[in-house]
């Protein structure tokens, strides 16, 4: 997926972010102001960094190479547009690689890019800055969820704070090669999930308990998804650049979620609005989210298409 505007020789501060994730790898260049920016090209490439070692600990080749050659395509794209500031951040793939440094050290040696790998609590951070750039976030507290490949991402804040946030190594990548092995996904793996989801999430649940929480906020990623396949089988456009948000109607968001969970891959496969990529990791995202939704008895999901990138942007564009 990408969107290009001609690059101004008389555009100022111009600013490249790159979201390194497990899954896929975005590159977003804009200038402006951080409240309201101007973009001039975005990209993203479904590099599958996590792919046959996400759970071992390791990249493993042939999507080390594939890494290595988007990072190489980025490069281009930024000195075309003549950036002048340069983020790029690394997420749970990278964190947790054994051979993380030699993907990093290769990339600067053919790039120059300098590759931030940042922990689950930075990377919240910059999550919840993206989403209140959105201006996704009210008086009200609402619990932000980030599902990544490699990670998940809680962050409980308004438009003031955050107030709580933690990262959790269960993305839909590591579920889906933990528990989704027979396909569709059988019950006794979805009770299996939900068991391990409760032990792990425990410090989360605890953490929280004794605060109100309004609503959902799913940041990009499967949300994006779940809108998508739900306007489109309405016979509805959508379009994520016109959509900065989108509230789910709370009975919508449960049949979509029911039906993905319950499908098979070829239905999957089959059904516009999901991309190649999420075909088989939009079910453990399915079951994380409603997995969280029941245990806090929140019905009430909101999809904000600004994120980790966005907040990067933010925060380069205010320096």
């Amino acid at each position: 997926m990408t969107d290009k505007q001609t690059p101004s020789s008389a555009s100022r501060g111009i600013v490249a972010v790159m979201d390194l994730g497990t899954n896929t790898f975005h590159l977003l260049i804009a200038h402006g102001d951080a409240a309201n920016p101007e973009e001039l090209y975005h990209t993203t490439v479904p590099v599958r960094l996590g792919e046959g070692g996400i759970n071992n600990g390791i990249i493993q080749p042939a999507a080390y190479k594939r890494g290595v050659d988007t990072m190489v395509q980025f490069h281009e794209q930024i000195r075309e547009f003549k950036a002048e500031h340069v983020n790029a951040i690394a997420t749970s793939a990278l964190r947790s690689a054994a051979n993380s440094k030699d993907f990093i050290d290769e990339v600067k040696a053919k790039t120059g890019i300098e590759i931030e790998t940042v922990n689950g609590d930075r990377e919240a951070k910059y999550i919840y800055e993206g989403v209140k750039a959105g201006n996704c976030l009210s008086k009200q507290n609402s619990l932000i969820l980030d599902i990544g490949g490699g990670s998940v991402e809680f962050i409980l804040g308004n438009d003031e704070q955050i107030i709580w946030k933690q990262s959790f190594e269960i993305g839909a990548a590591r579920m889906l090669d933990k528990f989704h092995k027979t396909d569709p996904i059988p019950g006794a793996s979805i009770q299996e999930m939900n068991n391990y989801l409760e032990q792990t999430l425990s410090s989360f649940f605890d953490g929280i308990k004794a605060i109100e929480i309004a609503n959902i906020i799913g940041s990009s990623g499967a949300f994006e998804t779940f809108a998508e396949v739900i306007e489109l089988q309405k016979g509805n456009e959508f379009e994520l650049k016109k959509n900065r948000k989108y509230k789910f109607a709370p009975q919508e968001f449960i049949n979509i979620t029911d039906w993905l969970i319950a499908s098979s891959h070829a239905d999957r496969e089959s059904t516009k609005g999901i991309i190649p990529i999420r075909v088989d990791m939009i079910v453990s995202a399915s079951l994380i989210t409603r997995f969280v939704m029941k245990k806090l008895a929140i019905s009430e999901v909101t999809m904000s298409t600004y994120s980790l990138k966005e907040g990067v942007l933010a925060e380069a564009l205010n320096r």
